[in-house]
């Protein structure tokens, strides 16, 4: 089977959280259904949301906050 994978939207900075301060959107063992957002990359101030295509559950961040991303990077894996 495939392993599956939430991409990078776009190119930025990817960051798991909100806010400095607020929880990650998903963490490592959640449930994520099609449409959940796992995080943000920012690119010139703006901020655009990492959604996840397929459901699952969050196997692993392959990126950590603040890290760069490109364009179709793997952010993180899913497990059925």
């Amino acid at each position: 089977m495939a392993e599956k994978t939430i991409k990078a939207p776009i190119p930025g900075t990817f960051y798991r959280q909100p806010s400095p301060e607020a929880d990650p959107f998903k963490s490592e063992g959640d449930k994520v259904d099609p449409g959940d957002v796992v995080g943000l990359v920012e690119i010139m101030k703006n901020f655009h949301e990492v959604k996840a295509e397929e459901g699952g559950t969050l196997e692993r961040f392959l990126v950590e906050t603040e890290d760069a991303v490109e364009e179709g990077d793997d952010i993180a894996t899913l497990a059925d």
